[in-house]
């Protein structure tokens, strides 16, 4: 069943792997899944039977509260049959935005590790700060006690995407000022601070001409593929700038001449961006002549490329994690968000969800018709929607329409953004930080109800 020469060569933890496993519990594997043992031998048949396997996931994993965990017994199924570094194989996390990716490789992150510090410093001459900042949650957090006075957004519907919309917003009215670098208005230009300002840019679509020339950015996918964005439609205004030149500007004015950087050059032309990314990022050596081959070009990966790990043995760590599951009382259920058809993280763009047959309306959750049945309710009934956090108020949807669909029974689910005001924000994942906005327990009822408020009356109410 096993690779063993991939893992004699290539990993370690093996021995203590099989400890644990061999204690494993089948009938809480059972509960925990809600699998049959049928269920499971068939794929893991499949499995062995397959030589080349890619696992991939999307948020459905790492919004749960133990989504770490489970991503580290996909890494171990992959390893344990050498389907890492394999052609047609591996892991293939799907990282959501098209340059989400991009975005880290290229400092977005509040832990930038030392190497990318250093080279940064030395590319630019300066000391760049070298304590963490803060992920979204912490920010919402700090805007809530006032570590955070002020909040600059590049893009994004902060307010909309983030849990506990109630909580969010009223952090955010807390900040001494808001800025929002936008294509589109949307939700979270509605909820600002003592001071507001909206800079309108141009859109990865708009045809960018500078003093340089046309200019084109670039972009990075989950497969660690980068290629060339130009826009190719006219801006909706001569008046919109770029967010090159937005950032250049407010760098240049701010940071004058403390640091040796020619702003303006940037602005003229990216290349000279990307000349600076070059020496700085691993992998983006020669950028501008990369960038412009067709289809661009594929950044280094160890574990793909040569199955070489960036671990203190230079070996793939097999993981021991305990197996937890929440468990659902009776007459509660356990709720996922999820999107529609027609949207785009939270950019709405009809009523209508064409995966599930729902028309002119997102106020819904999905149920189960049994459950439907066991709970008394109906399918098309108005219900209240009540989330349940240990030491915490309940948080409430109101008037929501029961659907009745055949999701897992003991499940249900309802729209993001809608529903992230049943989140809340100190419900996040072990280890990431991540909004846990799956398995979330509920309890619905009819809307109204006076037993609603039984378990505790809710304090953050869906204004959507």
């Amino acid at each position: 069943m096993l690779d063993h020469d991939f893992l004699d060569r290539h990993c370690q933890g093996l021995a203590e792997l099989k400890d644990h496993l061999a204690g494993l519990n089948e009938e809480a594997v059972l509960d925990a899944t809600g699998l049959t043992v049928a269920e499971i031998d068939e794929l893991a048949a499949r499995y062995l039977k397959a030589d080349k396997v890619i696992i991939t996931w999307a948020m459905g994993l790492t919004q749960h509260k133990k989504a770490v965990r489970a991503i580290k017994e996909i890494i171990n199924l992959l390893l344990l049959r050498g389907n890492i570094g394999k052609p047609g194989a591996g892991a293939s996390p799907i990282r959501g935005h098209s340059n989400v990716q991009g975005d880290r490789t290229m400092g977005i992150w509040e832990k930038m590790p030392p190497a990318f510090l250093d080279a940064l410093a030395k590319e630019f001459s300066f000391e760049p700060p070298r304590e963490h900042g803060v992920d979204s949650v912490q920010a919402v957090r700090g805007m809530r006690d006032g570590s955070i006075k002020a909040w600059f957004a590049l893009g994004g519907n902060m307010v909309a995407a983030i849990s506990d919309t109630a909580a969010a917003e009223a952090a955010v009215q807390k900040t001494e000022m808001t800025v929002q670098v936008s294509t589109k208005l949307n939700r979270s230009h509605a909820v600002i601070g003592a001071e507001a300002l909206i800079l309108p840019t141009m859109g990865r679509t708009e045809i960018d001409v500078q003093a340089g020339g046309p200019q084109f950015v670039s972009v990075e996918d989950s497969v660690c593929a980068v290629h060339s964005s130009r826009g190719r439609v006219a801006p909706v205004s001569s008046n919109l700038l770029s967010e090159v030149a937005i950032v250049s500007r407010l760098a240049r004015a701010v940071l004058g001449a403390k640091v040796d950087v020619d702003w303006a050059g940037f602005e003229r032309n990216y290349d000279a961006i990307r000349d600076h990314i070059s020496h700085v990022v691993k992998g983006c050596e020669d950028y501008n002549s990369k960038i412009r081959r067709d289809g661009g070009f594929i950044l280094p990966h160890g574990p793909r490329d040569s199955r070489t790990f960036p671990t203190a043995t230079g070996k793939a760590m097999l993981t021991v994690n305990e197996l937890e599951h929440i468990p659902c009382p009776p007459g509660r259920l356990l709720l996922q968000t999820m999107r529609s058809h027609d949207q785009f993280n939270t950019t709405i763009y009809s009523l209508n969800d064409r995966y599930r047959g729902i028309k002119k309306g997102r106020r819904v959750v999905f149920i189960h018709p049994d459950d439907l049945t066991e709970l008394g309710l109906s399918d098309g009934q108005s219900v209240d929607v009540y989330s349940e956090f240990p030491g915490g108020p309940d948080r409430v949807l109101r008037s929501f329409r029961a659907v009745s669909y055949p999701t897992t029974k003991g499940c249900a689910a309802a729209y993001f953004p809608e529903a992230n005001v049943l989140v809340p924000l100190e419900s996040t994942a072990e280890g990431s930080n991540t909004p846990a906005s799956k398995s979330v327990l509920i309890r619905v009822v009819p809307a109204g109800a006076p037993a609603a408020a039984a378990a505790g009356e809710a304090v953050a109410v869906s204004t959507v």
